[in-house]
């Protein structure tokens, strides 16, 4: 069968389908469905326990789960008590996977919403006569009758129409009512919203009647289609999952490595096996960041939380930081970066043009001349005022206050038409007598009034149709004859503005006419034209240029016409100075992906596009780097949305389909939430890039304390009789430091002027240079703080003096903790240093740090704890060595950091 069934007359489809405006037999429809199959989408569910499989592959867990095995398995051969130790890692696993198993199964939900929007029943022509069918059992060629109010059951090609309008939002994202015809379309590269003749599963029938002949079911008809793409679209990672993702993979390695190196330098020198195998369980602990899941999970969840305070709901964690990386945001343009609310911004009357201030429903705004000068009262006229009048009463909206929000009941275009005559008081409306309706053959729509001693019959409609029906036109309160090829330049040139013009007509009749026929819609008297728009929403003009001073290139992508997107964005100030290049649909068939990866980095409006539109424009921008969020709320942005690296559903008018595939729902669908939670995701790199700074060069450091120990056990007895630290220990200390002091860095306070930076580059990696240098500043201050407090009380110690040898273990337990608190005072910025920040910012390090102490305090002399975490109590005087451990830590990164600022100046002083 052919797809260009637009381009097909209505008797050549039923002449292809061998069927005829009265439908199909019942047996023809058995045959074809045996042929065809239901009329329905076929979708197939990953099990649960695949999904759940998937969330054990992850590296960091693999490593975790081998970790809590050994550990376990030396509890259970009582050869160490590594109980809570298993317990805390295998607590870490657990919850890892359960938020993974929750964020997974989104397409699937998508596509469970995609089969809710099928309708259940439908009427069709069966053997000669209406019948009520279910929805799955139509076939190719099955008539179906449609009237206002119904779900379009599968893709028609009309062949009768009356006064039919469509609502085909959710598929093409026309904002209007689509009107309806039979005549076929010669272009053959047409997005469905172009395709008039055609009526899509899914979408509405708003006003009107009509019949089509089934041409579609199931996964071909466009609904389908999306489903279809849906399911082959793979949602990819964020660079922050990819990145965790090599980090750890990296790190897994390096420990891995350093503890074989380690068994090889202990067998090289003769140490015990047992010993050997403890001291390499402890290095590996040591350097294991098991809290690391949770604190990019901790420091995510926190900035989903201050997003959704801006209306930005976070529906998969890692979107929180992707959308601070973002370098491109393609938006949709109705109701995202428009207030989808139809208003007149100028008005023509009177040879004299206007402009109306005022955006949205809200009666309030003033009429100003071409040089600005506001209108008095006084200076309104007849015939402006006539103008808007008949676009007041003529007219079936009306304008409602609720929770002191206003909103039109009725058309868009109608409701601007009462909102502009508001502006200037017009509030009241005549009693009305009679109506013709707005029908699409005749272009207009006119009313009549009882005005007192007189009847008035008021008149809209398209200029072109306005002005052929008027003899006269109203200029300063007289009739003067009407001019009009000067009427239709003024149009045009409203037309060219992206504007949506209507003309206005009245025309007084005798009180006995109170009924009213086309035949009396001649010799009217012209008053003037509305200009209305679906106008930029105030914050989005604002967001986007805060876009451009972020780095961030904004990319209107619409189902509207091409020159009111390109007008609109001009508005935005979309696009370089010179303008915003524009695409349109049609070009857009004809492009090839190559053709496409050249020109998305220059086009920055595509307008009349179809679903698949979407998809090509993010991968290709993918493919040149880009990171991209996507924002959509029909059912055809759902494949650009999963493929996207952020989807941004609208809350609002969003589909479910849309909602199930997004990273992000915004509640109040303003593009100004977008960027407002793109500062957010940066603040969460910021303090997560802080975090990571911090938790990992300690890991690091024990690592090097125990290695240290190894190698110098067959210098040292000491060292040869214990290790500085029990794995216990080491395990305690990342625990605590995760809780108490890692997370407190994930509430740091936001850096100023972060929308004044250029977004992350996603291929920059964790394991940087300031990274390297830290884990080896800290790594040696730790090493060395604990081989010292070790060795200076525990020298003197034989094999059977074992008092003093876990006391001096439990200093250096301290010790270590205590170059932790000097650390974490300087990491809560990554350049700048501590004295220039204020230090009671943020109260919760604060109180972390006091935590810290308490608890170690705790762990020394609290007998019961002592068994526990196999620690003794330390003698008073021991204290104040200890207490110096607070210094290195802090010293040492002030010092680097001092460094490398005077070597950035120096640079850019001999750049200068």
């Amino acid at each position: 069968m052919s797809e260009k069934w637009h381009q097909q007359e209505s008797s050549k489809v039923f002449d292809v389908l061998e069927t005829s405006s009265l439908g199909l037999t019942s047996l023809e429809a058995n045959e074809r469905l045996t042929k065809y199959g239901y009329n329905e989408l076929a979708l197939k569910k990953r099990s649960p326990f695949m999904r759940l499989l998937d969330q054990v592959r992850s590296p960091l867990v693999l490593i975790l789960v081998v970790a809590a095995s050994v550990t376990s398995t030396l509890s259970a051969l009582h050869l160490e008590d590594l109980w809570m130790d298993t317990a805390v890692i295998v607590g870490v696993v657990v919850l890892n996977v359960v938020l993974g198993f929750q964020q997974e199964g989104k397409a699937e939900g998508a596509l469970e919403a995609l089969k809710k929007m099928s309708v259940s029943n439908c009427t069709v022509i069966r053997d000669k006569v209406e019948k009520i069918i279910p929805t799955r059992e139509l076939v190719p060629g099955d008539v179906v009758v449609l009237n206002s109010g119904d779900k379009v059951p599968a893709d028609l090609r009309l062949f009768y129409t009356k006064d039919a309008y469509a609502d085909e939002a959710s598929l093409t994202g026309e904002s209007t009512p689509v009107a309806k015809s039979t005549e076929s379309i010669s272009s053959s590269n047409l997005t469905p919203a172009d395709q008039v003749c055609m009526a899509f599963s899914g979408t509405f029938i708003t006003r009107g009647s009509a019949r089509g002949v089934v041409v579609r079911t199931a996964e071909k008809t466009e609904f389908g289609k999306i489903a279809t793409l849906v399911k082959k679209t793979q949602t990819i990672k964020t660079p922050l999952q990819k990145q965790i993702g090599a980090f750890t993979t990296t790190l897994i390695v390096v420990i891995l490595g350093i503890a074989v190196v380690n068994a090889l330098i202990g067998i090289a020198v003769g140490q015990d096996a047992i010993y050997l195998f403890m001291a390499s369980v402890a290095l590996i602990v040591a350097g294991i960041p098991e809290m690391l899941p949770m604190i990019v999970t901790g420091v995510l969840s926190l900035a989903a939380t201050e997003m959704a305070k801006k209306n930005a709901l976070i529906r998969r964690l890692p979107a929180t930081e992707t959308l601070g990386s973002t370098t491109v945001i393609c938006s949709d343009k109705t109701g995202t970066l428009t207030k989808n609310e139809m208003t007149v911004s100028k008005v023509y009357a009177g040879y004299r043009s206007y402009r109306l201030t005022g955006v949205g429903y809200e009666p309030k705004g003033q009429f100003l001349t071409d040089e600005g000068v506001e209108l008095t009262t006084e200076g309104y006229g007849f015939e402006l005022i006539e103008t808007l009048k008949a676009g007041y009463l003529c007219n079936n909206a009306s304008l409602t206050l609720e929770d002191s929000q206003y909103h039109i009941i009725g058309d868009p275009t109608e409701g601007a038409l009462i909102v502009s005559a508001a502006k200037v008081g017009i509030v009241n409306k005549s009693p009305r007598l009679d109506e013709i309706p707005f029908d699409s053959e005749r272009m207009y729509m006119a009313t009549m009034h009882d005005e007192g001693d007189r009847n008035v019959i008021y008149v809209k409609g398209s200029p072109e149709k306005i002005v052929a029906i008027c003899g006269a036109h109203a200029i300063d309160g007289k009739h003067v004859p009407i001019d009009k090829e000067v009427i239709q330049k003024v149009a045009d040139s409203m037309a060219e503005e992206a504007l949506r013009v209507l003309g206005m007509a009245y025309k007084i009749v005798p009180k006995e006419t109170t009924a009213l026929t086309p035949e009396d819609l001649k010799d009217l008297v012209f008053v003037g034209l509305q200009g209305m728009m679906d106008p930029p929403r105030p914050e989005a003009i604002e967001a986007v240029q805060k876009c451009k001073q972020a780095g961030i290139r904004t990319v209107m992508i619409t189902g509207d016409h091409l020159r009111t997107a390109i007008a609109i964005a001009s508005k935005l100030n979309i696009g370089d100075n010179k303008g915003a290049r524009a695409l349109s649909g049609e070009q857009l068939f004809q492009m090839s992906d190559e053709q496409l990866y050249d020109a998305v980095n220059d086009v920055s409006v595509y307008a009349r596009v179809a679903p698949e539109h979407k998809l090509r424009i993010a991968q290709q921008l993918q493919k040149r780097g880009e990171i991209v969020t996507m924002t959509g709320d029909g059912v055809n942005d759902a494949p650009a949305l999963k493929a996207s690296d952020i989807g941004v559903a609208m809350g609002i008018t969003g589909t479910e389909v849309s909602k199930e595939v997004s990273s992000i729902v915004l509640t109040d669908d303003n593009f100004a939430s977008i960027v407002s939670a793109a500062e957010e995701g940066r603040h969460a790199w910021k303090n997560l890039e802080k975090a990571i700074l911090y938790t990992l060069p300690t890991n690091f450091g024990q690592m090097a304390l125990i290695m240290g120990s190894m190698m110098l056990a067959p210098l040292i007895t000491l060292f040869a009789l214990r290790l500085p630290l029990e794995p216990i220990h080491i395990l305690w200390i990342n625990l605590a430091d995760s809780v108490f002091l890692t997370m407190p860095l994930l509430f740091e306070p936001k850096e100023k002027g972060l929308l004044n930076e250029p977004p992350r580059n996603p291929k920059n990696k964790i394991v940087n240079g300031v990274f390297i240098v830290r884990v080896g500043l800290v790594a040696a201050v730790m090493a060395a703080t604990g081989f010292a407090v070790f060795w200076y009380f525990g020298n003197s110690a034989t094999a059977s003096d074992l008092l003093i040898l876990v006391q001096a273990q439990t200093a250096a337990f301290i010790a270590v903790q205590f170059v932790h608190l000097g650390y974490v005072i300087t990491a809560r910025s990554v350049y700048d240093s501590a004295f220039k920040l204020n230090p009671f910012s943020n109260k919760w390090l604060i109180a972390g740090i006091a935590v810290t102490i308490v608890t170690g305090l705790v762990l020394v002399y609290v007998p019961v704890v002592q068994v526990i975490f196999k620690t003794a109590s330390i003698p008073l005087e021991w204290w104040p060595v200890i207490l110096l451990a607070l210094i290195p830590g802090f010293l040492i990164i002030e010092l680097e950091k001092a460094i490398r600022k005077g070597l950035r100046k120096s640079r850019r002083n001999s750049k200068a």
